[in-house]
């Protein structure tokens, strides 16, 4: 297939696509190709606006008076309403507030509480660094529990009755492979275990349904696809049945049943305000709610079909650019990978601080991958497919070996 051809193809795909309204919402500095939005998502005019009537208005001018007046109270579960839908949960059943880390403990903590009789938490050995670091921190304040890794044996071959809950990330952070919630919730369900997801790498991404999936609990950034802001509140989700039998680890005075009386005794809200542990970060939560607002005008089978366009696309384009140069590491099946690629390659960190210098901002990973995010609201197929075009001359005249580019930053 050459250039000519593919160019057709992504301009027929482009004149065709029912989402190419939502591009206009986001700010991408011109000549830029962002393929990070796995990592952190665009900007939108709409979230700066937001801010500034909150800074203004709410707190400038009402002060105080806003926890009533703009409702600041009721926020945490509000916004979390517009997550719900998301992910396939119901009204009044997402709380956002503090961080993915400090949520992921809660959730643990939770789901341990309900099997007292078991001791161990099973972790996903290939799971973002800070799950782990969770689960280890829950077991050495609770010296009862002990974690246990999964590796790449069978799942079923490391469920015992011993599980007490299992820690997954629904997306593979590096490899962006996928795993099927309802099968894996069957599986730990049926030797009474439960499950705690990570739905960092799916919320926005790809279809979610928690109620349908029959899943415990499950939490989730904001930042990444949902384009929240760096740092933007994350949430919890508890499934109904079980948020009643929950005493929180972290049993914050704004989950209490009656905050106001100022209890002694902490008496947990009946609902998932009980998983709110302190005052809400009034002003993150504006920037959310903002950028929140646009999904609900967004049909989510539309951003799970483009998402398997563009990256159908970049990944035939550059097979045809740049053969065997690259070794691809995503699994190949839609199916069972979340939306971003990753490839590897020995000089991946260079290449990729080459391509950023070129205007493709993707990111790296270790061990040696490259590493690149198809958002469907902001990104076209001319998009991608300028990026191969950019990536393939970079490898042509070897760029990437240019010494500015091997000296590694902090953030990588």
């Amino acid at each position: 297939m050459n250039d000519q051809i593919f160019e057709c193809r992504a301009a027929e795909l482009d004149q065709d696509d029912p989402l190419a309204e939502f591009r206009g919402s986001f700010s991408i500095p011109a000549g830029q190709i962002y393929l990070d939005g796995n990592s952190l998502g665009a900007y939108q005019d709409a979230i700066h606006k937001r801010v500034q009537h909150t800074l203004k208005k709410e707190w400038g001018e009402s002060l105080i008076s806003s926890w009533n007046q703009a409702g600041w109270f009721d926020w945490p579960i509000q916004v979390g309403d517009k997550i719900a839908p998301l992910i396939g949960a119901g009204v009044g059943q997402v709380a956002v507030g503090d961080s993915t880390s400090v949520n992921l403990f809660k959730g643990l903590d939770a789901l341990c509480q309900l099997q007292p009789g078991r001791r161990v938490i099973l972790v996903q050995e290939k799971n973002f660094a800070t799950d782990g670091y969770m689960a280890q921190a829950l077991a050495r304040v609770n010296p009862s529990l002990h974690v246990r890794y999964w590796r790449d044996e069978p799942l079923e071959s490391v469920l015992d009755e011993q599980v007490a809950c299992l820690l997954l990330s629904q997306v593979d952070y590096r490899t962006s492979e996928r795993l099927d919630m309802s099968a894996v919730n069957r599986l730990a369900h049926s030797v009474g275990a439960r499950v705690c997801w990570d739905l960092s790498h799916s919320t926005g991404a790809i279809p979610v349904d928690v109620l349908g999936t029959e899943s415990d609990i499950a939490v989730g950034c904001t930042y990444k696809y949902l384009n929240g802001g760096p740092g933007a509140p994350a949430y919890i989700w508890v499934h109904p049945s079980l948020i009643e039998q929950i005493q929180p680890a972290l049993p914050g005075w704004m989950g209490d049943a009656r905050p106001f009386e100022f209890q002694v005794d902490y008496q947990p809200h009946p609902g998932i305000r009980r998983m709110v542990c302190g005052t809400p970060q009034i002003l993150s939560l504006a920037a959310l709610d903002a950028a929140l607002d646009l999904w609900s005008e967004v049909d989510l089978a539309q951003i799970d079909a483009k998402r398997q366009s563009l990256m159908a696309l970049f990944e035939t384009a550059l097979a045809e650019q740049l053969p065997s140069v690259f070794e691809p590491i995503s699994p190949s099946d839609p199916a069972r990978r979340g939306s971003h690629l990753s490839f590897s390659h020995p000089n991946a960190y260079p290449i990729v601080q080459a391509l950023i210098d070129d205007g493709v901002v993707g990111d790296y990973r270790d061990p040696s991958y490259l590493r690149f995010g198809f958002a469907p609201l902001y990104l076209s197929h001319a998009d991608v497919l300028e990026s191969v075009s950019r990536l393939t001359r970079i490898m042509r005249e070897e760029r990437w070996r240019a010494p500015e580019f091997q000296v590694r930053k902090v953030v990588t």
